[in-house]
């Protein structure tokens, strides 16, 4: 039979060290609000833990009222963690209060002559509300504005489950201890079991989810155009790579568009930087809201844009230039000085079979040039590529 007394020791020193260890890891950085939570959360889970443990020794009334507090704290401190870390925003309209009533029942239990044991199973189910929160969290699918609805990670999966077991135990255990039941001792021995997993796999996991996001934003930041949110040349290029491949290898047709904001430069020139920049962000909310989703626009520099469609011949892709370039004549940028509507220029050529990318940049490039040189807020053809003979 496991000595549960000795296993708190060693939860709580696990605990407290996993703190000093990420408190240590993430010194001088800038960690997330979630990540400095969550390490309190594990500082006060381990406290609780060895006060749980000194109980016996000190023989103190008072510290059975400081352990329910502990854990009731703690857990919350963890909820709260994740909660922030999924970014959701009225976490404290909800946790904040449950927090509360569980403490001012516990203390009413308590002034009431509840037992040590009504007590320990009124904080266990506590307990196992909140870990099944932490699994509900990490489990419940999430919604993407580009991309739709996306499915839990398996990182997040492996530390869900793990909570929902924890949360199935404490529960039992808490329900075995208020029936009184011969098996209310093993039930206790199970939680602890889970629980020294949770504290594995939450201490290593929760990092780890911290530096899948951080990793996910460098990515971000390295091919996202800061100020329109396109993807940058570099995105934008490999990205027209991966579908000119696919046409090929579908053998479908891929059209690629070059898009220029017309007198760009005398905008910067009479309004400023600023509205220069509001210029260049109302044309991409406009692109995005008229582009198809298989389609792909990205920044190439300065009032410079291009966009790929895959599937999309030449008669569709005029219809969407057009589309496209009507949509930015109806949108407004708001200046400095009076409201300035913005047209655009747009070369438009479809892919020649085994045609390279950088030719079909060059007659697209060629037919923007034509349509600025005939008048502008215009779509032209780029003339097909040139066949050896």
């Amino acid at each position: 039979m496991i000595d549960t007394h000795t296993f708190l020791l060693a939860l709580g020193i696990g605990n407290i060290g996993f703190a000093i260890l990420m408190a240590g890891y993430i010194h001088g950085a800038a960690p997330s609000a979630g990540l400095r939570l969550w390490i309190w959360a594990r500082l006060g889970m381990g406290l609780t833990q060895l006060l749980c443990w000194s109980r016996p020794h000190l023989g103190l009334p008072l510290l059975d009222g400081l352990e329910g507090v502990g854990w009731i704290l703690a857990v919350t401190l963890e909820v709260a963690a994740y909660c922030v870390f999924f970014g959701f925003t009225r976490w404290g309209r909800v946790l904040l209060p449950i927090a509360g009533l569980s403490l001012a029942i516990m203390v009413a239990a308590g002034s009431m002559g509840a037992t040590r044991a009504q007590l320990s199973a009124l904080v266990a189910g506590v307990v196992a509300i909140f870990a099944g929160a932490m699994a509900w969290i990490l489990l419940r699918p999430r919604h993407d504005s580009g991309a739709g609805w996306r499915a839990p990670s398996l990182l997040q999966r492996i530390i869900g489950v793990n909570d929902g077991l924890f949360a199935l135990a404490v529960a039992l255990w808490a329900a075995t201890s208020l029936a009184g039941g011969r098996s209310a001792h093993a039930m206790q021995a199970f939680a602890y079991l889970t629980g020294y997993l949770l504290m594995i796999v939450n201490g290593f996991g929760f990092l780890l989810l911290c530096k899948q996001k951080d990793d996910a934003e460098m990515v971000r930041l390295a091919t996202t155009d800061s100020l329109t949110g396109l993807p940058n040349r570099h995105a934008f290029l490999e990205r027209a790579e991966h579908a000119r491949l696919a046409a090929q290898r579908l053998r479908q047709p891929l059209a690629l568009m070059m898009i220029d904001i017309d007198h760009f430069k005398q905008l910067n020139d009479r309004w400023g930087h600023a509205s220069g920049d509001e210029a260049l962000g109302v044309f991409a909310r406009t692109a995005r809201e008229v582009m198809r989703g298989h389609e792909t626009i990205g920044r190439l520099g300065g009032e410079e844009f291009a966009m790929i469609l895959p599937g999309a011949a030449i008669d569709a892709a005029v219809q969407a230039a057009q589309r496209l370039r009507l949509a930015v004549r109806s949108a407004t940028v708001i200046t400095s000085g009076p409201a300035y509507t913005m047209t655009v220029s747009i070369g438009v050529v479809v892919l020649d079979p085994n045609e390279d990318l950088s030719t079909a940049l060059a007659r697209a490039d060629h037919a923007l040039y034509a349509a600025k040189r005939d008048g502008r807020d215009r779509v032209e053809v780029g003339e097909p590529q040139l066949r050896r003979a």
